[in-house]
């Protein structure tokens, strides 16, 4: 699996995922057609999740949504990681309910 995949801005590209693009033609096009920060979104999304059967759910939904034309996950609060910007409200108020929990 040597094939260069393009990663994000903040996040590498996880093996799994970059497995399942590579097997899937049309969806690694689509993937190298987005920008850098809408491809470190989707490994957010995809490293976000807690357990393994979570992610391989992430990882098949981000090439088949990927196939669909969608550019960013759906229901996504976005990266959280990022140090180039200020979390916006949403991702605050969010954050902020996870904390209480």
């Amino acid at each position: 699996m040597n094939k260069k995949v393009s990663g994000g801005v903040v996040h590498k590209m996880p093996a799994d995922l970059k497995k399942t693009l590579i097997a899937d033609r049309a969806a690694l096009a689509k993937w190298e057609d987005i920008t850098p920060l809408a491809r470190n979104e989707w490994i957010c999304w995809v490293e976000s999740v807690k357990t393994p059967e979570k992610r391989r759910e992430h990882v098949e939904r981000t090439a088949t949504e990927l196939k669909e034309g969608m550019r960013r996950p759906c229901c996504w609060i976005g990266c959280i990681h990022r140090k180039d910007k200020p979390l916006n409200r949403s991702q605050k108020f969010i954050l902020g309910r996870r904390a209480k929990k």
